[in-house]
């Protein structure tokens, strides 16, 4: 008995690539048909509109479409985004010649699995027709390049602005952070100011303060609530200074100065514009002129600048200074003038806390830059850079 070894089993013949074309060009599109007929691929319709792409990708689900770039009403890139999204497995490769080189680019980003130009031989089209179908892509020669160039170039874009996200990112989680802070120092520093009012006013209602020392006690507690008025107002331009807009700071000082006779404005000619919050910027200047006037009988100077990509107000006074000891602690919460030095000022020592919260709530800051027997230089540091463009 003679073995005989078994018959191989009939390799199977694959399927036929199912091909929509689709161009509005009728004699280009017939002729793409007539040749892909030829090989291997199955021509299962033509489209001459993005619209009718749609509609027939619907009905007969082809494994690649031939999609034409240019096209009216909806172009190749609406179609191809489209197509996509309603089957994703399909494989696209467009179509396009030399002028459209520019919008392969904006192609590959809908889906489109490759590229050939309308010129190329008709290998090279077949070719990439059969890699579109098995998930790869071709990318003609001719015009690689330049799309490898756009690519380059919009990538380059997108890491630029993802770095400028970032630093945005960073610049809002700092200024939150400023802002929790600031209201934190709201709720504890209005306790002492309440504390003392509502003692006073207590003693008072009980009847526990002598008659003779009533008088003094009700101008103790209007005077400590009038400060805490003030403390309150303060407060509510320091927490609004994070809402800035595009305004002059030379004119906000020159309003400023008006306010005093003994203030006088140094700003240049031209506006100085810059991103800030109005009503808080008054209010630290306010601060600052107020600082000064206590500490000093002559002329103060407002005097704005701009140096090297950032804008400078300085407020000078001509009085006795700060001492060294006293400069470290004169930005704390609270901590009053007469207990730092030889002059003597009457206030609840926020002004200039609230006045450096309110300049960093804005990405500036404010500073003791100088301070002699014959004066003190206070800075506002109003921004780091330059803001929109005028």
């Amino acid at each position: 008995m003679v073995l005989r070894a078994p018959a191989p089993a009939p390799v199977p013949t694959p399927a036929p690539v199912r091909v929509l074309v689709v161009d509005d060009n009728d004699g280009f599109r017939e002729s793409l048909a007539a040749l892909l007929h030829g090989e291997d691929l199955d021509v299962i319709g033509q489209a001459r509109s993005g619209e009718e792409a749609l509609e027939m990708v619907r009905r007969t689900s082809p494994d690649v479409v031939l999609m034409d770039v240019r096209m009216p009403t909806m172009d190749g890139i609406e179609t191809t985004r489209r197509l996509k999204a309603m089957r994703p497995s399909v494989g696209i490769v467009a179509l396009t010649g030399l002028e459209d080189q520019r919008a392969v680019r904006d192609m590959l980003v809908a889906g489109a699995s490759g590229y050939v130009l309308k010129d190329s031989d008709g290998d090279e089209i077949i070719h990439a027709i059969r890699r579109a179908a098995t998930g790869g892509a071709l990318l003609s020669a001719a015009v690689t390049p330049a799309v490898i160039e756009e690519l380059t170039e919009a990538l380059e874009r997108e890491r630029r602005r993802t770095r400028q996200l970032e630093i945005a990112q960073e610049a809002l989680l700092e200024r939150a952070a400023r802002r929790h802070e600031l209201v934190a120092r709201l709720g504890h520093e209005l306790r002492t100011p309440v504390t003392v009012i509502l003692g006073l006013a207590q003693s008072l209602r009980k009847g526990s303060i002598p008659q003779d020392e009533r008088e003094t006690s009700l101008d103790t507690l209007v005077g400590r609530a009038e400060a805490l008025a003030k403390l309150v107002q303060r407060f509510e331009a320091a927490v609004e200074a994070g809402l800035t807009e595009w305004a002059d700071v030379a004119e906000v000082a020159r309003e400023v100065a008006a306010e005093h006779d003994r203030v006088r404005a140094e700003t240049p000619p031209l506006a100085v514009m810059t991103t800030l919050n109005r009503t808080a910027a008054r209010r630290i200047l306010e601060e600052l002129v107020e600082n000064a006037l206590a500490f000093s009988t002559e002329e103060i100077v407002i005097r704005v600048e701009q140096q090297a990509g950032r804008t400078e107000v300085r407020v000078i006074d001509r009085g006795s200074g700060v001492q060294s000891e006293a400069a470290a602690r004169i930005f704390e919460p609270l901590e009053q003038a007469e207990a730092l030095h030889t002059r003597t000022h009457q206030g609840v020592g926020l002004g200039l806390t609230l006045a450096r919260l309110s300049a960093r709530a804005m990405d500036g800051d404010v500073l003791l830059e100088s301070s002699s027997p014959d004066g003190a230089t206070f800075l506002w540091v109003v921004s780091e850079g330059p803001g929109p463009d005028r």
